[in-house]
């Protein structure tokens, strides 16, 4: 079935916000597509094409409210005509580096692998080191619930949460559950689980985010001096529906972060510089980029007091690298502030008065697909600065 509903009233730039959220309305969509000012929605729910659009409409209600829609705001453009526009994708698949198991999820193999490994590497040294009294951590993949609420990630990116649980400590769970595997030969996920017998209540969820834990490792602490610096790099997990076939949206992903915690001016300085040191790397690599203001794709009935205030405070930059064989941008980079939300929330400490945060994020897999998505594969059309640091990056790392 085909569920074709009118955007008329609907500010263009919030098209693409709406066909992100369209994607969590209903488990059976097939495809969303955005033609003539309409959005085109193939299902086979068995609710019937009025149920999607009851749905469709109550999501644009949601993104129209207001007067206004929003506007591009770019402080920064680099424009550079690269030789390559053929799909990095199909070509990565067919030459097997990388290996698709679902849409989102991917194996990695050299020398896509090698050079994430490379671009986390740059970030540290090239960006992070500028820093002074920078320090290293290492995150789990997974965080307790009750961190995460204390993030609002529950009412604010409810669609995004991969939850982790296990077998009820109950010997004959354990043993009733293996039997019906075995009796099944072997796992069908069409078979019938009772979760609520088997399995308890979930304590833990997949990160979706690498700076969530080093605020709860501060938590309840009262920093000295101006405040500290941190980066970590850790995966990362968020699931996004159908728009994980989307170029570069990831079920799994690396994440590195350089993360700021202290006294206002000390943050929003360093996150300035951060600004300054993100847009001479991508002079400096000679991507085809751009900087703006931008806003998280909230799921809430609040979404235009939420993305609004975002944008309007300027609390969050986007790095976008474009993607020339489809003629779009993704986002590689974003650098935040998120005032003293984190500091109340973990109660962080600047003597008397909550800590303000910040961070700078870099997206390692997607860094590596935009750039092959501009260059290719063939290294003797990569830019002369990044082969050379790429090649000195090997010779050091043998």
């Amino acid at each position: 079935m085909e569920c074709v509903v009118s955007l008329e009233g609907l500010a263009e730039s919030q098209h693409g916000q709406l066909k992100y959220a369209v994607a969590f309305i209903d488990e059976q969509i097939r495809d969303i597509k955005l033609e003539n000012n309409h959005i085109h929605i193939i299902h086979e729910s068995p609710k019937g094409d009025a149920a999607i659009e009851a749905q469709v409409r109550r999501l644009i209600e949601r993104f129209s409210h207001g007067d206004f829609g929003f506007k591009e705001n770019i402080l920064f453009e680099h424009k550079v005509n690269t030789p390559y526009e053929g799909d990095i994708i199909a070509e990565l698949v067919e030459r097997k580096i990388i290996k698709v198991l679902e849409e989102g999820l991917f194996i990695f193999r050299e020398p896509f692998s090698s050079l994430m490994r490379f671009f986390d590497y740059s970030f540290v040294t090239k960006i992070g080191n500028r820093f002074e009294g920078i320090k290293e951590e290492s995150y789990p993949a997974v965080i307790h619930c009750e961190t995460l609420n204390k993030t609002n990630h529950f009412t604010s990116f409810p669609e995004h949460i991969h939850f982790l649980t296990h077998l009820r400590e109950d010997l004959d769970i354990i043993e009733a559950f293996s039997q019906s595997i075995r009796d099944s030969g072997g796992w069908k996920s069409d078979a019938p689980l009772d979760l609520n017998k088997t399995m308890p209540i979930p304590k833990f969820t997949m990160n979706p985010s690498t700076c969530y834990h080093c605020y709860e490792g501060l938590q309840n602490e009262t920093l000295e001096g101006d405040g500290l610096i941190v980066t970590a790099i850790s995966k990362c997990h968020r699931f996004e529906s159908r728009n994980h076939s989307d170029f570069g949206r990831l079920l799994d992903f690396s994440m590195r972060e350089i993360i700021f915690v202290g006294k206002p001016e000390f943050v929003k300085e360093n996150r300035l510089r951060s600004i300054e040191y993100m847009k001479e790397l991508a002079v400096e690599w000679n991507v085809d980029s751009m900087m703006e203001i931008a806003n998280d794709p909230f799921f809430t009935n609040d979404f235009q007091t939420k993305a609004s205030f975002q944008r309007n405070q300027e609390m969050k930059y986007e790095l976008r690298l474009t993607i020339p064989h489809i003629k779009k941008s993704i986002a590689c980079g974003s650098i935040n502030f998120h005032s003293n939300t984190f500091g109340n929330a973990f109660q962080i400490k600047m003597g008397k008065r909550p800590a303000v945060t910040g961070c700078v994020g870099f997206g390692i897999e997607r860094w590596t697909f935009a750039f092959l998505a501009q260059y290719g594969l063939d290294e003797a059309n990569w830019p002369n600065t990044f082969r050379e640091q790429y090649h000195a990056w090997q010779q050091k790392s043998l």
